[in-house]
């Protein structure tokens, strides 16, 4: 079983992906697996989620890490495992959410915006966590300040972090890598330019 530990040291970048079908979803993730990105996190924001997971999960090769995004319910949860994810990630956490994903033995990932969330997320068995939405809950000031009382949660701060913020998170001792959308914009006419997510993606890396 791969490890959220393991997803979150797999590259400095975890890119937040949503995708309008499973062809754009393999598209794209190929290249970003060519220049160097391993970890990908697609959020069920489509009714092509699921299928575009499962699609991305069989494409690349077996040493990329696919997961799914904005899990918001044990449902989800079960269908996004079922579909190839090896690990998910969640905006927030709530006690069935918690106890449905530790029943799957399910790599996890979720969301806090505060010291009481993540003491409460701790308590439920989580020491892994996304931080979200990151710009407008403190910042890197508010993680450095998490890590003096609780030195022993680590993040992925997500939401708002762009490529001239993303080193100051990095640089703190509590954080293993960061989640951003900016390596896949989206053009005038609503598509991906594979030319530029290749050097977006190789920029995040060289970072």
């Amino acid at each position: 079983m791969t490890t959220v530990l393991e997803v979150m040291k797999a590259g400095p970048v975890i890119p937040v992906l949503a995708f309008k079908s499973a062809d754009e979803a393999v598209a794209v993730c190929r290249a970003l697996y060519e220049a160097g990105i391993r970890v990908f996190e697609i959020t069920l924001r489509h009714a092509t989620a699921l299928e575009a997971i499962k699609a991305v999960a069989d494409d690349l090769p077996e040493d990329a890490i696919v997961g799914a995004g904005t899990v918001l319910t044990p449902e989800l949860a079960e269908k996004a495992k079922a579909a190839g994810a090896v690990f998910g990630v969640s905006p927030g956490l709530t006690e069935e959410l918690a106890k449905a994903v530790k029943a799957l033995d399910w790599a996890f990932l979720p969301g806090v915006a505060s010291i009481s969330e993540a003491m409460q997320a701790k308590e439920w068995g989580f020491t892994e966590l996304k931080f979200f939405p990151a710009s407008v809950s403190g910042g890197p000031a508010f993680l450095k300040a998490v890590g003096s009382v609780l030195p022993d949660l680590t993040f992925c701060p997500t939401g708002g972090v762009t490529p001239s913020t993303a080193d100051d998170y990095r640089v703190l001792a509590n954080v293993a890598t960061v989640g951003g959308s900016w390596i896949t914009p989206r053009g005038e006419g609503g598509t991906i330019d594979l030319v530029k997510v290749k050097e977006l993606a190789a920029a995040a890396i060289a970072a």
